[in-house]
C-alpha cells in the first residue's frame, strides 16, 4: 500500500502564494508519477499537474506559468507552488501517485485525503 499524505493548504489572499507538500510512505517502489489534482466545489476532480520520475511536468491551462510541481525522489514527497493565485484556484487539492499498468493489471493510482486551498480577501 501507499500512502499520501499532503500538507500546506489554507487560506491565502488573491495574488498570494502557497506550497503544497506530499509525502509518500509505504511501497512506494514502483511509482512512476506523482501529480495534484484539485476539486472546487461543484465541479469534478481535475488535473492540475503531473510529474514523472524523469521530471517531465504537464500542467492544466488554468495554472500553467503560474503553478510549480517539483519531486524529491530522495524524500518520496512531491511539491506545487502556487503563485498568483486566484479565486478560482479554492479547491481541495489532492496527491496522486501512479504505479504503472502491466499485460496482467491496469496502472493503479494513490490517493491523499486532500488539504483545502482557499483564496479570498
Amino acid at each position: 500500500q501507499v500512502q499520501l499524505v499532503e500538507s500546506g493548504g489554507g487560506l491565502v489572499q488573491p495574488g498570494g502564494s502557497l506550497r503544497l507538500s506530499c509525502a509518500a510512505s509505504g511501497s512506494i517502489f514502483s511509482i512512476n508519477a506523482m501529480g495534484w489534482y484539485r476539486q472546487a466545489p461543484g465541479k469534478k476532480r481535475e488535473l492540475v499537474a503531473h510529474i514523472t520520475n524523469d521530471f517531465s511536468t504537464v500542467y492544466a491551462d488554468s495554472v500553467k506559468g503560474r503553478f510549480t510541481i517539483s519531486r524529491d525522489n530522495a524524500k518520496n514527497t512531491v511539491y506545487l507552488e502556487m503563485n498568483s493565485l486566484k479565486p478560482e484556484d479554492t479547491a481541495v487539492y489532492y496527491c496522486n501517485a501512479v504505479k504503472p499498468g502491466n499485460l496482467i493489471r491496469s496502472a493503479i493510482n494513490y490517493w491523499g485525503k486532500g488539504t483545502l486551498v482557499t483564496v479570498s480577501s
